[in-house]
């Protein structure tokens, strides 16, 4: 895909991987908007790119359609979707409480699988009614995590969810390559972000003890500098690229 000229939306596009990706797309010609919540930066980081902000949270999901249908009016149109919103909390699968919170593993897949599947979804629809540029029509970026993989104790419901994002772009891709829509997720490994950043070096090093190479958190950039990389590359297509420097998450 030619970049200039194109038109994304970015789900948590106010910090930090989404923000990156939003800069580095904005540097190649993309028209940005940023969708995330009311209280966020989202305005601001918008208005730094020439883009819009459209506040939504994903867990409302009619909420999110109307945001998504607001961002593509603005945009004149939809080419890539990069989504990098969620969370989760740490809870065992049984503890001396009793077991897991029902409602707690809801919302995790909730926030995290059935929102990433709502945007990704929307914009599929928007991006089928584009001309066809040597055959292609868009790409779909959700975000996984390596603890899809390798969720550590406390980590259930987070590698639930986690683990759906990356088994479902496979399918989709499928689902939508009569289209020439494509579809992944990248799994990143800890990041500086979010409540991340800025903790004390000798913290970080110790959280990424496990990698191969570079032992450090990634940093934003890195996130998006392989999102444009997917972008731009039509042979990138239904897998979850993990983006971890070579860690493998220990049990806990």
């Amino acid at each position: 895909m030619d970049l200039n000229g194109k038109k994304a939306i970015i789900v948590g596009g106010a910090s930090g991987m989404a923000k990156a990706s939003a800069e580095l797309l904005a540097q190649r010609g993309v028209s940005i908007a940023i969708l995330d919540q009311a209280t966020s930066n989202g305005a601001a980081v918008a208005e730094s790119l020439n883009g819009t902000f459209h506040p939504l949270d994903v867990t409302d999901h009619v909420g999110t359609e109307a945001a998504i249908n607001d961002a593509v009016e603005a945009l004149g149109g939809l080419h890539i979707s990069v989504n990098t919103a969620g969370g989760g909390a740490g809870k065992r699968t049984l503890t001396k409480e009793g077991p897991h919170p029902l409602e707690l593993f809801e919302h995790t897949v909730n926030l995290n699988l059935i929102a990433s599947f709502n945007v990704a979804r929307l914009a599929a629809a928007h991006m089928a009614t584009n001309e066809p540029e040597d055959e292609e029509r868009g790409v779909i970026i959700s975000t996984a995590s390596i603890a899809a993989y390798e969720g550590q104790i406390g980590q259930v419901a987070y590698t639930a969810a986690k683990a759906g994002i990356a088994g479902m772009v496979l399918t989709m891709a499928r689902d939508l390559g009569g289209l020439g829509i494509r579809a992944l997720a990248i799994a990143p490994s800890l990041f500086s972000t979010g409540l991340t950043e800025g903790i004390p070096d000798e913290f970080a090093a110790m959280l990424t003890k496990d990698a191969a190479f570079p032992k450090r958190m990634g940093r934003p950039e890195e996130y998006g500098k392989l999102v444009v990389a997917i972008a731009e590359n039509p042979m990138l297509n239904g897998l979850c690229i993990r983006l971890d420097g070579g860690q493998r998450f220990a049990p806990k």
